[in-house]
């Protein structure tokens, strides 16, 4: 009971750090449900139909430019990862956010753990439902 009031207490006296919080996780919320759509899309309709992960669009590039992008990337994908990891306990959409900063990490076996979740009927149908309304062909897993 004396750990709720330090925190209800703490809460008082520190308002802006939670609204901002709320803020900040509401905005990634919105933003993922923008950004769904447009990188389900660019996804190539036989991306999963390969033994191995297919070559990048930026392979060809200078070795520091493949790097620096490598790195970003990376980046970028931790980042979503350690907010998602927050928003399992402030508003917003944790485990939307984890997932999309899993899909830009680069990690050996996630090729194999990306075909085996999108062969799962619940999750090939709504990303080909969302593919069919842009007018894309639906995603080949054979």
């Amino acid at each position: 009971m004396e750990l709720m009031e330090a925190i209800f207490e703490w809460m008082r006296e520190h308002q802006a750090i939670p609204w901002s919080l709320a803020a900040a996780s509401a905005a990634v919320f919105f933003v993922s449900l923008l950004a769904m759509p447009a990188v389900v899309n660019r996804i190539r309709a036989d991306y999963f139909t390969f033994n191995r992960r297919p070559r990048a669009r930026w392979s060809d590039q200078h070795l520091i430019v493949r790097a620096l992008l490598l790195c970003a990337k990376n980046v970028l994908g931790w980042a979503f990862m350690l907010a998602g990891i927050a928003m399992l306990v402030l508003p917003g959409q944790g485990l939307l956010t984890m997932f999309m900063g899993f899909l830009l990490i680069d990690c050996p076996g996630k090729y194999r753990l990306e075909k085996w979740l999108v062969r799962r009927r619940y999750i090939l149908q709504p990303i080909n439902w969302l593919r069919r309304r842009a007018g894309r062909e639906p995603l080949r897993t054979d």
